[in-house]
């Protein structure tokens, strides 16, 4: 099968207009000016006015679910589920993530994502899931958030190899609190085996956090939430998140979780390789508010929000399209700039980037276009096209 697409396409940090993207098959064959593009060419065109634009697919490492469906579900259908409604939001791979809950329950939602990642059907007409994001167990009880506390546990590198045996060795990241009993003997030993260990849910002072960057730790999982915030006696986790290069940063840029001026700081303080967008998001989203559920606990969704019953933030409905929006109106960056914050920035972090990221020939045929709104239009998932909007 083969197709172009034709229009203004974001290609590293710029717009280029009256560009063509040739696919074959599940790759990009060519990129060039439409100039250059081929004469002989049978197959379909779609052609975009330039007030559009062709980018590359977005990556979300940071998903637990959406249409009703959860990672801890462990089950084929609810990852299927989820796969087919991220593409309406331009995501065309992402991390199944997890959360704290019994080790049983875990084990079952680790087994079903590895068979899954490891499945020879072909399902290039959904997002694709590159790996499991573990969030959790090896959490602070202080800073748990949505995260139930009876079910968490000290860091252990033994659990964790037990629990990557079980997924095939599909965990990419693991969210963990240094300051935690034995939390730095994780952290090394996920570095160790090429596992990016995240820092999250944690009440980690500044120096935790430098010892935690000394043994390997090179992310922050959703900054500003679910740990130690900035103080001016004490800068906390969030503080040496800002602070230390070597650290990329997850944003919920939703406007709720958190602050958009907050948003806005972090812009002038981390440079837009060391951040990326991330929804969070559960069950609910792409469902009508109402009352849902994430980790066996009730969640009630009302306005684009959703709390547990005491009012904590259970995870958000973002659309990682409208993370995009949010944070170019909020922190005055351009579109191809936020653009790499969910799309080359996740993949080079996640090794990825001789596949994803980027519009390159002999990469995946991951692609959106998105209209005026930056609303996605169309989604090509590894050539498939997986959704066609107005």
């Amino acid at each position: 099968m083969q197709y172009i697409l034709t229009g203004t396409v974001c290609i590293g940090e710029e717009l280029r207009e009256d560009q063509y993207v040739l696919i074959e098959g599940e790759k990009i064959k060519e990129v060039g000016p439409v100039s250059n593009m081929p004469t002989s060419f049978s197959g379909e065109v779609l052609s975009y006015p330039k007030t559009m634009t062709i980018v590359p697919g977005f990556i979300d490492v940071h998903i637990h679910g959406a249409g009703g469906a959860d990672a801890m579900d462990a089950t084929p259908d609810a990852l299927n589920k989820i796969a087919q409604h991220l593409v309406k939001e331009g995501t065309t791979a992402f991390l199944a993530t997890t959360m704290t809950q019994s080790k049983q329950a875990i084990e079952a939602a680790l087994k079903n994502a590895g068979e899954f990642i490891h499945s020879t059907e072909n399902r290039t007409g959904q997002a694709e899931i590159i790996g499991i994001h573990l969030e959790g167990p090896f959490i602070h009880p202080k800073r748990k958030g949505a995260q139930p506390e009876e079910f968490i546990l000290l860091p252990s590198p033994s659990q964790f190899d037990e629990w990557q045996e079980l997924s095939q060795n599909t965990i990419r990241i693991v969210t963990l609190a240094p300051d935690q009993e034995n939390g730095i003997a994780l952290v090394k030993h996920l570095a160790e085996h090429g596992v990016i260990a995240s820092i999250g849910h944690s009440d980690a002072n500044f120096q935790d956090v430098v010892a935690a960057v000394e043994a390997g730790a090179s992310h922050v999982t959703h900054l500003f939430n679910g740990m130690r915030g900035l103080h001016h006696r004490e800068p906390g986790t969030a503080g040496g998140a800002l602070l230390l290069k070597e650290l990329t940063v997850e944003l919920i840029a939703d406007g709720i979780h958190v602050h958009p001026k907050m948003i806005d700081l972090v812009f002038r303080l981390k440079d837009l390789d060391h951040a990326v967008l991330i929804t969070d998001s559960m069950r609910a989203k792409w469902l009508p508010d109402g009352e849902s559920e994430l980790g066996g606990q009730k969640v009630f969704v009302s306005d684009g929000k959703a709390t547990l019953e005491d009012g904590t933030l259970a995870g958000s409905i973002l659309k990682l399209n409208q993370g995009v929006k949010h944070v170019m109106k909020f922190a005055n960056l351009t579109l191809p700039e936020v653009v790499k914050l969910v799309t080359m920035n996740p993949a080079k972090e996640l090794g990825l980037h001789h596949r994803k990221g980027s519009i390159e020939a002999g990469k995946d045929a991951d692609l959106v276009v998105l209209n005026e709104k930056y609303d996605p239009i169309l989604t090509i998932c590894r050539g498939g096209i997986a959704f066609k909007g107005e």
